[in-house]
């Protein structure tokens, strides 16, 4: 078996595209759920039931909760902005703590047959597992 070595240049463009792919995605994240946890903060729960529809099985404290919880990961996974070296961990926990999340409301909404939200979450979990999986390694 031969291996080939990458020229320098061409290793370079390779990480320089992974680490634009990875800022793309964590920006869509932070975006996504800084929007859900504001909704979730700000929105009265009839109009939260009416978008999302599991928050009438819940009580509101917890809905308001689970919204808080979004905007502090969302913000974690932008903390690399500040400074990597404080931020890389924020950023891996973040992004532990969304993938979990993620895991169980994918769960929640595929039992309750909510296929759109299902699609929704699973999209987000491959961006997310992509993000921390590739952010591990840096």
């Amino acid at each position: 078996m031969t291996t080939t070595h990458l020229p320098v240049a061409q290793s370079r463009t390779r990480a320089v595209y992974k680490n634009v792919t990875l800022w793309t995605f964590q920006g869509w994240i932070a975006m996504f759920f800084i929007a859900a946890g504001y909704a979730k903060l700000t929105e009265p729960m009839t109009n939260l039931i009416t978008l999302m529809g599991w928050p009438a099985m819940a009580p509101e404290n917890m809905v308001r909760g689970l919204g808080m919880v979004e905007l502090v990961l969302a913000l974690g996974v932008l903390a690399p902005l500040v400074s990597w070296r404080v931020g890389r961990p924020l950023l891996l926990t973040a992004s532990a703590g969304l993938v979990v999340l993620e895991s169980i409301m994918l769960v929640i909404h595929a039992l309750s047959q909510d296929i759109g939200l299902a699609v929704v979450n699973l999209v987000l979990l491959g961006f997310t597992l992509s993000v921390f999986l590739g952010r591990r390694t840096a």
